[in-house]
């Protein structure tokens, strides 16, 4: 294939078991032109085996990067460095991308000349198959201009798997020292962001992600946080050299990821210094994302001028500054526990 319009990386690691189901539904696509570039960073089971044997059954879509192990983050990097596609999409190997999500994607890419296009998702068990939730495909606007309102960034999912990117922007990214074993697609997208003009949407349900117990995020412990802050921190710095009008944003993206999502994940632990835990957090907060307090993003007047985006943020973080978000988050978890679902903020 000459001139792919779509390249679709696949970062494997130790995913034998799955990786069959995933790539059946990506040497299926209908659309054409899309090439699969499968990295295989340095896995020790059959994964390399599987992908050798698609490559020869579809030598015309499948390219295999194989390497030694150095992590997601490196693996995608390679796998952007060989793409020739016009955009470039990412899957993940223990997903089901539907046989239409390239043609739809880049279809929806160059009639919009979008920078992003991002399309809505089911969430399945991995246990017993069920699907417990199906996001984005009710987004309230149909495109985010980035330079003009980033905002309503805080709405979309940090997947990098249900997004494609125009090529000329993801393979000229600032460069990242601190990446994080946790929140690494938030980082990695945020960098995008950077660079990007518009996001537009395609509002059906294109990849079924799988929930896995041992992912890096399910498991996320209170190990992990001085690295996680280090690399918000650096986020930040980038952010402010490459687009400082976007500083707002990231101090509100600070919040909703270090102040509710990974404090509802340490406040799972049952560990009794979680009070100390959350009292740190505030502080760093407060200290290195300023604005993340009275940012326009997360106020009452942005969620009524723009059809009720950051609704659930704008009322979690008033409750983040009182002395009750401890308490809260103790309900939340019970919520969720009892009913088997989610919130998302």
């Amino acid at each position: 294939m000459t001139n792919p319009k779509l390249s679709i990386i696949v970062p494997c690691f130790n995913v034998e078991e799955y990786l069959r189901e995933s790539l059946d539904g990506l040497s299926g696509q209908t659309l054409e032109e899309v090439e699969i570039i499968c990295v295989n960073d340095g896995s020790t089971d059959g994964t390399l085996q599987v992908l050798e044997e698609y490559r020869e059954r579809f030598s015309d879509r499948f390219v295999i990067i194989d390497k030694e192990n150095e992590g997601v983050w490196k693996a995608r990097i390679s796998g952007v460095r060989a793409a020739r596609g016009e955009y470039i999409g990412f899957a993940d190997p223990d997903d089901q991308v539907d046989i239409d999500f390239a043609r739809m994607m880049w279809k929806r890419a160059v009639d919009t000349d979008a920078d992003i296009v991002c399309c809505g998702f089911q969430r399945m068990d991995d246990e017993f198959g069920r699907t417990y939730s199906t996001e984005m495909t009710d987004f309230p606007v149909d495109e985010i201009p980035l330079k003009r309102d980033p905002g309503l960034l805080l709405e979309v999912n940090t997947a990098l798997w249900n997004k494609i990117f125009k090529a000329q922007i993801i393979k000229k990214l600032p460069e990242f020292r601190n990446v994080p074993r946790a929140f690494s697609d938030m980082i990695y997208l945020n960098l995008i962001y950077m660079k990007a003009r518009k996001m537009t949407f395609v509002k059906e349900s294109l990849v079924r992600y799988r929930v896995r117990s041992g992912s890096i995020i399910s498991t996320v412990g209170k190990d992990l946080v001085p690295e996680i802050y280090s690399s918000m921190k650096e986020l930040r710095q980038v952010t402010s050299r490459n687009r400082n009008d976007m500083l707002e944003y990231t101090d509100a993206c600070a919040l909703l990821h270090l102040g509710i999502s990974l404090m509802y994940r340490l406040s799972g632990e049952g560990c009794e210094e979680f009070r100390e835990i959350l009292k740190d957090n505030r502080n760093f907060l407060d200290e290195e994302f300023p604005m993340w307090n009275n940012s326009p993003y997360i106020s009452l007047w942005y969620v009524l001028t723009h059809k009720g985006a950051n609704k659930k943020l704008m009322l979690v973080s008033r409750i983040y500054r009182t002395g009750l978000y401890g308490a809260f988050l103790k309900i939340y978890r019970f919520v969720i526990n009892t009913f088997k679902t989610d919130i998302k903020w």
